[in-house]
C-alpha cells in the first residue's frame, strides 16, 4: 500500500512540476516577445523623441552611432600602407603640383615639391557610414584621422630670392571622405569611383612650417600665403560638391554623368556699404569688394577712395554648381601700399535664394567667417547687395560645359601676360579689358566705369585606369571696373586650415 501511494504521489508531483515549468516558460516567452516589441519600437525613436519621453531624466550615455567601427579594416590598412604610400606619392606629385602652380599666391614665382614621403604611419578610419542615396550607386562616408610622420618639403621661390626649402612638420588631417561607387553589371561591378571631402564637419589640416637651411622671414607673410593656398585647393577642388572622378573602365558616358555640372547663374549687384571700419591713420579707407563662389574665380569692384560709406552699383555674374552646399562670399578690403587689409567678410548660402526672383539683401560684415578665432568682434558695418538666381536649363548646362576650358585657358593667358599674379587673383576692370584681347567677353556698365566679364572655367586632369584621377569643375568669372591693372587680392578662407610657424 505504501509503495502504491508513493508512486501516485511521485507521479502527481512530476506532473505538477512539468505543468509549472511549462507555465513559467510560456510566461517568460510572452514577456520576452513583449520586451522585444518595445525595444523595436524604441529603436525607431530618435534622440529628440526619447528626450520628450524621459524629460530631465534622459541619460547622457545614450548615443546613436551613425558610423560603424571597422577595426579589421585598420589592421589591413596598416599592412598595406607601405604599398599604398608609394603609389599615392607618385599620384600626389603628378596631380597636386599643377594645382600648386594654378593656386600659387601673389609674390611667389615657383611652388613645387622638393621632397614628398607619406611616412610609415597609416591613417586611421574611425568609422564608416554606408548609404544608398541613389539607385545604382553606393555612397560611403569615411571618418578619417591621420597624424602621420610624412616628410614633405616645398621649394618656394620669389623674385630676387633663392629657393627656400620649407618643411611641413607634424601634419594632422581630420576629415570625412565621401566615396561614391557607380555600379555596373560588368566585372569588377564598379565603373567609377567619386571621391570628395564633406564640407560638414569642415576638413581640418594642421601643420607646422619650418625653414630648412633658411628663414621664414625672407618672405614676409609666407605662412599666411601657404595657408591660403592649401585652403583654396581643398575648398575649390576636393570639398563637396567638388569631387575627383576615378574611372574604372572606358564608359565615358557614366564618367560624364558623375562630373560636376553647373546648375545655375547668380547675378550679384554690389550696391553700397555703410559704416565701414577705418583702417587708416590719416584719412579714410579706400574700400573695394571681392566676390566669389569658388576661390579660383574671383572678381572685384572698383576702388572708392577715402570713403567709409561707398556706393558701387556694379554687377557680376557667377556660376553655381551646387545650390544646396555652396555660398556667395563677399570680402571688403582697404586698398593700401603692400598687402590690402580686410575690413570685413559676409557669407550668403545659395540655398536661401529663391530662383527667378530678385532680392535686395543687407549683410552684416564680420571680421572672419570663423568667429571662434577672433578676439576683436566689434561691428564692421554692412554691405547691401541685390541678387538674382537663375536655374539652368539642360541646353544652358551644355553650353557652359563647352565654354569652360576656353575661359580657364584665357585666365591662364592673363597670368602669363602678367596682368594677374596668380589664377586665384580677383579680376578687376583693367584685367577684363586686357582679357578681351585674348578672347574674353566684356560689356560696358554705366558710363564706361567698368566692365563685366562672363564666362566659365574648368580644371580637369585626365588620369589612366592605373589609379590616376580625373576631375572637372566649372565656374564663371566677371570683372568690375578699377583704376589700376594687375592688382592682386589675397585669398582669405577661415576655419579649415591651421598653421604654426617656427
Amino acid at each position: 500500500m505504501g509503495l502504491i501511494s508513493g508512486m501516485v504521489m511521485g507521479m502527481l508531483l512530476g506532473i505538477a512540476l512539468m505543468a509549472g515549468w511549462k507555465y513559467m516558460m510560456t510566461h517568460r516567452s510572452i514577456k520576452r516577445i513583449s520586451k522585444a516589441a518595445d525595444i523595436k519600437l524604441l529603436s525607431s525613436l530618435k534622440r529628440d523623441d526619447l528626450r520628450k519621453i524621459c524629460g530631465d531624466s534622459f541619460p547622457e550615455w545614450i548615443s546613436f552611432p551613425v558610423f560603424e567601427q571597422v577595426k579589421w579594416l585598420n589592421k589591413q590598412l596598416s599592412k598595406l600602407w607601405p604599398f599604398i604610400a608609394d603609389a599615392a606619392e607618385v599620384i600626389i606629385k603628378e596631380s597636386v603640383e599643377p594645382l600648386l602652380e594654378d593656386y600659387r599666391p601673389p609674390g611667389i614665382t615657383s611652388l613645387k615639391f622638393s621632397k614628398l614621403s607619406l611616412g610609415t604611419v597609416a591613417p586611421k578610419i574611425e568609422g564608416i557610414r554606408v548609404q544608398s542615396l541613389k539607385q545604382g550607386q553606393i555612397t560611403m562616408d569615411i571618418d578619417l584621422r591621420w597624424g602621420g610622420d610624412p616628410n614633405i618639403i616645398l621649394g618656394i621661390q620669389a623674385a630676387h630670392i633663392a629657393c627656400i626649402p620649407i618643411q611641413l612638420k607634424d601634419l594632422q588631417v581630420f576629415t570625412v571622405v565621401r566615396a561614391i561607387f557607380q555600379l555596373t553589371d560588368e566585372i569588377p561591378c564598379i565603373s567609377a569611383v567619386v571621391v570628395a571631402l564633406l564640407a560638414e564637419p569642415k576638413p581640418q589640416i594642421e601643420y607646422i612650417l619650418k625653414a630648412v637651411g633658411g628663414s621664414l622671414t625672407a618672405l614676409p607673410g609666407l605662412s599666411d600665403k601657404i595657408e591660403d593656398t592649401v585652403t583654396s585647393i581643398v575648398t575649390d577642388m576636393l570639398q563637396w560638391p567638388h569631387r575627383i572622378v576615378v574611372p574604372i573602365g572606358n564608359n565615358i558616358d557614366i564618367r560624364c554623368d558623375l562630373e560636376l555640372k553647373p546648375v545655375g547663374k547668380l547675378t550679384v549687384t554690389i550696391l553700397r556699404a555703410n559704416d565701414l571700419k577705418n583702417m587708416e591713420l590719416v584719412g579714410k579707407s579706400d574700400p573695394y569688394v571681392v566676390v566669389h563662389i569658388r576661390p579660383l574665380f574671383k572678381v572685384k569692384t572698383k576702388v572708392i577712395d577715402n570713403n567709409l560709406n561707398p556706393v558701387w552699383n556694379e554687377m557680376f555674374e557667377l556660376i553655381a554648381e551646387d545650390k544646396e552646399t555652396q555660398s556667395l562670399i563677399l570680402e571688403v578690403f582697404d586698398e593700401d601700399i603692400g598687402d590690402d587689409k580686410r575690413l570685413g567678410v559676409a557669407k550668403l548660402p545659395l540655398i536661401e535664394l529663391e530662383a527667378e526672383k530678385s532680392k535686395e539683401i543687407e549683410l552684416r560684415l564680420l571680421p572672419s567667417l570663423d568667429m571662434l578665432k577672433i578676439k576683436d568682434k566689434k561691428d564692421r558695418g554692412t554691405l547691401t547687395i541685390q541678387v538674382f538666381y537663375h536655374e539652368f536649363l539642360k541646353e544652358e548646362q551644355l553650353f557652359a560645359l563647352e565654354d569652360e576650358k576656353r575661359m580657364f585657358e584665357e585666365r591662364k593667358k592673363l597670368k602669363e601676360a602678367g596682368v594677374i599674379g596668380s589664377t586665384v587673383d580677383a579680376l578687376d576692370g583693367a584685367a577684363a579689358a586686357v582679357g578681351s584681347g585674348v578672347g574674353m567677353v566684356g560689356s560696358g556698365i554705366g558710363a564706361g566705369v567698368g566692365f563685366v566679364g562672363t564666362g566659365f572655367g574648368a580644371v580637369g586632369s585626365g588620369l589612366s585606369k592605373a589609379g590616376k584621377f580625373m576631375g572637372r569643375t566649372i565656374t564663371g568669372h566677371h570683372s568690375g571696373g578699377s583704376r589700376r591693372s594687375g592688382s592682386s587680392t589675397p585669398v582669405h578662407e577661415n576655419g579649415s586650415v591651421k598653421t604654426k610657424s617656427s
